[in-house]
């Protein structure tokens, strides 16, 4: 979704018109997120990006757009938002496992209680 919003529409509160930007966004990426998964992919990734206009947006994670928009909203002068998410495939980063080391039942590289006791008395 590329797409230039009006922050002002006659008849409507501008708080309400901002809402209506953020729902739109949170729709879009509902709507991706429904399609099936390509084989290999793991899950849909999003590019975002937000500003004042095409040119001079910045890009943002996905949990960043709401506060994006309303801090473009929230500039002087701001007549319209720019919002680009784009769909793409995601891929998980195996994490490494690693057990800690036990050595009388004691987790080694922490203290012990009897020398937290000691560092708070």
């Amino acid at each position: 979704m590329k797409k230039t919003f009006q922050l002002h529409e006659p008849g409507k509160a501008d708080q309400r018109v901002i809402e209506a930007i953020k729902n739109d966004a949170r729709k879009y990426v509902k709507r991706e997120r429904r399609k099936a998964l390509p084989a290999g992919v793991d899950f849909w990734d999003f590019d975002c990006r937000v500003g004042l206009e095409p040119a001079t947006a910045q890009a943002k994670h996905l949990a960043e757009i709401a506060a994006a928009i309303e801090a473009v909203a929230a500039t002087e002068g701001a007549v319209s938002v720019y919002v680009e998410i784009l769909a793409k495939p995601g891929h998980r980063a195996k994490k490494a496992v690693v057990a800690p080391a036990l050595e009388g039942g004691i987790v080694v590289g922490e203290p012990a209680a009897s020398d937290a006791a000691e560092e708070i008395g």
